[in-house]
């Protein structure tokens, strides 16, 4: 499950941290900053390790595809070849049919 929520909320939250904290430091950091319902369901996700800083929560929490993770331009490209939102299972995506298989359907 992904959390609707955005890496600035999250690193707004977790403002008052120290590094390097553990996941139950996280959240209680994030509930007294009055984080949000979303934020703090982001970091219940996470697996319970060590983080030591900002970054190695960014690859850690799961986020809504059309959060704020920034890509590069070939990464984006890539998505937009292979079609979809970033982390949409290949099978969940739209692809054209071959011409063999039309052709086989007629």
């Amino acid at each position: 499950m992904t959390a609707h929520t955005t890496l600035d909320e999250i690193f707004a939250a977790l403002d008052a941290v120290d590094f390097p904290a553990g996941k139950e430091e996280l959240l209680e950091t994030a509930q007294r900053a009055g984080a949000s319902g979303e934020v703090v369901r982001a970091l219940q996700e996470i697996p319970a390790e060590e983080y030591g800083s900002r970054e190695d929560i960014a690859r850690s929490v799961r986020l809504d595809p059309d959060s704020d993770i920034p890509r590069t331009a070939g990464e984006k490209g890539e998505q937009a070849r292979q079609g979809g939102k970033p982390g949409l299972s290949q099978h969940l995506r739209d692809v054209p049919k071959p011409p063999v298989d039309e052709e086989l359907e007629r």
